[in-house]
């Protein structure tokens, strides 16, 4: 991440350990408390809950970065939405990929209506920069309403296991939601995976089409580009 004075003005600690401390937040399976762990053993005293605030407030910039350097997607695209409950009220979770992997947007919202698929589509499809090729999402109508309207020229399948792929990307987030013990709010939720999901493709680098040696060299040219 490209280091920056009026960033981390007033903050006590190098702005590499911070880097270091969100990014192992939002790249693994860990609490705050864990990190603080981490740190210790690496003889950096940091509270955990400065490590929360450290996540609130570089991870939005962080994420900025990672998307302003992200090199581009495919033309296919996969939608799907699944249920998040939150505060005892059930959320709609919004998530498109594209062929390879790669997450192009998630949105929390209240709906799961026509409207709120509308406003998802609008917003992916700035995410992803160019016009889709083929967009495969289940038989839920407002997409295919939305499509007509605001993509009519791209190919829209609803057939049968073809959005899978979608389906299967929101695992890693279940993951994370049942060892957060649930997200706290939507604001908390949309701001925790918005960073998670910029990270996540930094790190899809496809390992089983490439040796184990230049995905070595892959990874690391990725960790340099994500630190400038």
């Amino acid at each position: 991440m490209k280091n920056s004075t009026a960033l981390y003005k007033r903050h006590r600690f190098p702005s590499d350990i911070i880097q270091y401390a969100v990014w192992l937040y939002h790249r693994f399976n860990l609490s705050h408390r864990d990190i603080e762990d981490l740190l210790v053993e690496k003889g950096i005293v940091v509270t955990h809950e400065s490590i929360r605030l450290w996540c609130n407030k570089f991870g939005s910039a962080y994420t900025k970065k990672l998307r302003h350097q992200h090199l581009g997607y495919g033309d296919t695209f996969f939608l799907d939405e699944i249920f998040v409950k939150i505060q005892g009220k059930q959320r709609y979770l919004w998530r498109a990929i594209d062929q390879d992997g790669e997450v192009v947007d998630v949105l929390l919202q209240a709906r799961r209506d026509g409207k709120a698929a509308k406003h998802f589509f609008k917003r992916f499809l700035n995410n992803c920069r160019n016009e889709p090729r083929k967009i495969v999402t289940d038989k839920l109508k407002s997409y295919g309403v939305t499509q007509r309207e605001l993509v009519p020229d791209s190919i829209h399948d609803t057939s049968q296991y073809a959005n899978n792929r979608a389906e299967l990307s929101h695992q890693p987030t279940r993951v994370r939601e049942r060892d957060m013990r649930r997200f706290k709010s939507m604001e908390q939720a949309q701001r925790f995976l918005d960073v998670h999901t910029a990270v996540y493709n930094l790190f899809n680098l496809g390992r089983h089409l490439v040796s184990a040696s230049d995905y070595r060299d892959l990874r690391q040219g990725d960790l340099r580009l994500g630190k400038r």
